[in-house]
């Protein structure tokens, strides 16, 4: 339920009871005036609207409030209306508010006993204003009871198990999301150390340029490092601590072994924090699938500013691929794609593959940013 379905409720509910306690307290004047008990019930009547006020004023109403001070007011007012129900039946039907909060704020076991008491106190309270015992008036307000008992509780344990089923698809979704962040940076990185490491041992002969890959490859684990701890903390890319994009976008392409030509078209201008993240993303699982698949010998990566959304391109003249071909997206080439469109579907955007064997392939991110992604 919504705050504000909770307000609403929680509205109707002390309204009714003030207009049930009204009417009661009327309907036991207008038939008992200047008996002996009315001083006691009109002043027990002014206690128990005094007491449910103030746990209006005090907040401690609530239906999700289970607290001792919670408890406190219910059993408090509770006691006050059996009281007021065995001195004037009369008063029975006050307890429809109480009922029905014991029954959507208490745990199941005492929430029923609760239910139980109140019952059974109705039952009894009407069977005194009656002339004998009426079978009506004891399986109408056992009926009712259990009738209301059932669904509260019925739609309290639907509520447990929606929030159940939110808590697991919003795990799913976190595994997810961090197989992405593995998959896009980590996997990156990984990669171009492996290609490194074999380029020193291939050059052994020749320390100095052994040497070079060696230490480009440390560069890169140092980088891995930061990336891993930022995907622990669920932080930005590394790579945007304290850049902008566009140098975040020139870091990823300069860690490539492959030449990466990075050029930004349009008026650049300051980007929410969540796009930032998401192009950075993009192109490093781009990259990452040029370098393990595509066989190229360069890339161009395009950042273009637009007047509502901002453009990331990232285009290669390797051994392309069939984007509607079987495994596309589950593995070989097409392994990072669900990754990058599920990104740019998160903020709204969309991502674009055109490509064809022997021809290269062209990836397009549109990112809308019209909206706020904060």
């Amino acid at each position: 339920m919504t705050d504000r379905d909770a307000r609403w409720l929680a509205a109707i509910m002390h309204t009714a009871f003030f207009l049930l306690l009204v009417a009661s307290v009327v309907r036991f004047l207008d038939h008992h005036h200047g008996e002996p008990a009315a001083p006691w019930v009109i002043g027990l009547t002014g206690c128990l609207a005094a007491g449910y006020a103030v746990g209006l004023v005090l907040g401690v109403t609530g239906p999700e409030q289970v607290s001792v001070p919670y408890l406190a007011w219910l059993t408090t007012v509770t006691a006050l209306w059996v009281v007021l129900v065995l001195l004037a039946p009369s008063f029975a039907w006050c307890a429809i508010p109480l009922f029905v909060t014991g029954l959507r704020t208490l745990p199941t076991v005492p929430a029923l006993v609760l239910v139980a008491v109140v019952t059974a106190l109705v039952v009894i309270s009407q069977n005194r204003l009656a002339t004998g015992f009426d079978p009506n008036l004891t399986i109408v307000p056992l009926a009712v009871a259990a009738v209301t008992a059932a669904v509260i509780t019925y739609l309290r344990r639907q509520a447990v198990r929606l929030r159940e089923t939110e808590r697991r698809a919003g795990m799913l979704a976190e595994r997810q999301r961090l197989s992405r962040e593995i998959h896009d940076a980590l996997a990156q990185g990984l990669s171009s150390q492996a290609m490194l490491l074999q380029a020193a041992d291939r050059a052994w002969a020749d320390p100095d340029l052994a040497r070079e890959h060696v230490h480009a490859a440390q560069r890169i684990g140092a980088r891995n490092l930061a990336e891993a701890r930022s995907l622990v903390q669920d932080l930005a890319p590394a790579d945007l601590d304290g850049h902008s994009v566009e140098e975040a976008l020139r870091n990823v392409a300069g860690r490539e072994a492959l030449p990466v030509r990075v050029r930004v078209d349009g008026t650049a201008r300051a980007l929410p924090g969540r796009v930032q993240s998401t192009l950075v993303r993009i192109a490093q699982g781009a990259l990452a699938n040029v370098r393990e698949h595509a066989d190229a010998s360069g890339v161009a990566l395009t950042l273009t500013y637009l007047d509502d959304e901002v453009v990331l391109d990232i285009t290669d003249d390797g051994r392309g691929f069939d984007p509607g071909g079987p495994g596309t997206d589950a593995a070989g080439r097409g392994h990072g794609l669900p990754a990058m469109r599920a990104r740019a579907a998160q903020l709204g955007g969309r991502l674009t593959v055109e490509s064809a064997p022997g021809q290269g392939t062209a990836i397009s991110a549109a990112i809308p940013v019209g909206r706020s992604h904060d």
